[in-house]
């Protein structure tokens, strides 16, 4: 969804031009400091539209950006970083070039695929990507070989990488025969590699690894290289930090 008409709480608009946290924000606000349409406003409730109204901290005209929110199914092949030495196709590079300049929130690696949100809102990004949220991202994994109950349990009570022990995951068979085992896993943390680093300790190969949801984001029908626009309802729920309890399972 593109938010240019859309209304932020005082908290939020302040916070989304860059200027501090929302809980900073809650102080100005407390002590007076911020005006709306030349009032000081100090109820916490008030919504405010970046189009119609002014809000002055200070004294000071606040700009707050034109955000767009986007969900996309990131392609196997395609990288996430903007700038590639080798000259690899980008995630934006897909997007039509009125939203080339977004920005991922998070990343995948190269060979994964599957949900990946892109905005220019980087009050949104920290709130959604910070590892205090906790929020949980389904994946599904196949690998090359047969994995037994007990390998299965290690991957979801944790297990000590390089980088220290992964946080306890939730680990479901899909299915299995003697050459491959897909499973999906539910974690809340999202260390480089982090689910192919686990396979590889217990000496297996990934051989198809899909994100196929954010919180309770899922990618549903949507098919590699396409993207939508967040309504505002998936907005909310993600800057909540929203985790998904659903059992239900997306299959490849």
């Amino acid at each position: 969804m593109d938010t240019g008409n859309k209304s932020f709480r005082l908290n939020q608009a302040i916070a989304k031009a860059g200027l501090c946290s929302r809980r900073n924000a809650d102080k100005l606000i407390a002590l007076g400091r911020v005006t709306v349409n030349g009032k000081i406003n100090k109820d916490f409730s008030q919504t405010v539209n970046p189009l119609s109204d002014k809000v002055c901290v200070d004294g000071k005209l606040l700009k707050i950006a034109n955000f767009a929110y986007v969900l996309m199914y990131k392609p196997r092949g395609i990288v996430t970083t903007l700038s590639d030495e080798k000259g690899r196709r980008s995630i934006v590079d897909l997007l039509p070039a009125k939203l080339r300049h977004l920005r991922p929130v998070g990343r995948l690696d190269m060979m994964s695929e599957g949900l990946i949100l892109l905005t220019n809102d980087g009050d949104f990004t920290q709130r959604v990507a910070h590892p205090k949220h906790h929020l949980s991202k389904q994946y599904m994994v196949t690998v090359q070989g047969k994995l037994t109950s007990n390998e299965l349990k290690l991957l979801s009570t944790g297990m000590l990488l390089s980088d220290g022990r992964t946080l306890p995951a939730k680990v479901t068979l899909i299915r299995q025969d003697e050459s491959s085992t897909t499973f999906c896993l539910v974690m809340k943390e999202g260390r480089n590699r982090q689910i192919r680093r686990m396979c590889a300790q217990l000496g297996y190969r990934v051989s198809s690894l899909v994100r196929v949801g954010i919180g309770e984001l899922q990618l549903g029908e949507m098919t590699p290289g396409s993207w939508r626009y967040l309504t505002h309802s998936e907005i909310r729920q993600l800057e909540s930090g929203a985790i998904c309890h659903s059992s239900k399972l997306v299959r490849n």
